[in-house]
């Protein structure tokens, strides 16, 4: 006949293993879940900081990596980009949409290959911007950067049917100590006065301290 105390050893040590186990497989299902959590939280907040059709910054975020930038103590010359499309409008009146999607896609992935670490982003619609860190600023380099920026974006877009190759209008300003905004709004004038030239045309030429170009 079993000893009455080893019987009793074996279920107590059987229900300590099945315990064990059973704390195991909780911590496992929990450590999921908030990992899970972890990537639901991380998607909420790229979702609320970028584009969700060309996953760029948008201009909230853009803002904020900016003004890190400004602010890392480097003193690297810095120039603020604004660009926007020419006849956006009339590529989806004759393709649709989904071919101004794509343009918009492939827009953004040459003008952030442009800028290589710089931050660039999607202001809306077919307006982007960028800042750029520089080595110098003067007329050579912006016109050198300009042309391009301007040979990236002429490069054919291939659609599902045809291809198509659009003009930009672009604005480039030197940013003076923190003052982006200021730098935006000087460059954005200038992308205006570009594109008041007429697609095709090219107007590179430094206006007081900004610069602009008709891709």
């Amino acid at each position: 006949m079993p000893d009455p105390l080893t019987v009793a050893s074996g279920i107590c040590a059987a229900g300590a293993l099945l315990s064990s186990w059973q704390l195991g497989r909780r911590a496992v299902r929990a450590e999921a879940e908030i990992g899970h959590l972890r990537a639901e939280l991380a998607a909420e907040r790229h979702a609320a900081s970028h584009d969700p059709l060309t996953g760029l910054p948008n201009r909230r975020a853009f803002y904020r990596l900016a003004a890190a930038l400004l602010t890392d103590g480097t003193g690297r010359p810095l120039v603020a980009v604004v660009l926007d499309l020419d006849g956006f409008k009339q590529i989806n009146d004759r393709y649709g949409h989904s071919a101004g999607d794509q343009v918009l896609i492939s827009v953004a992935q040459r003008l952030a290959a442009f800028a290589g670490d710089n931050p660039v982003a999607r202001l809306g619609g077919d307006e982007f911007a960028g800042l750029l860190a520089s080595p110098t600023i003067d007329r050579r380099w912006i016109e050198q950067a300009t042309r391009q920026l301007c040979d990236m974006l002429a490069a054919p877009i291939p659609l599902s049917a045809t291809t198509l190759r659009v003009t930009a209008s672009v604005g480039l300003a030197p940013v003076h100590g923190a003052q982006l905004a200021e730098a935006l709004d000087r460059a954005d004038a200038a992308m205006y006065e570009a594109k008041g030239l007429g697609s095709g045309r090219s107007g590179r030429a430094l206006r007081g301290s900004a610069h602009l170009a008709e891709c």
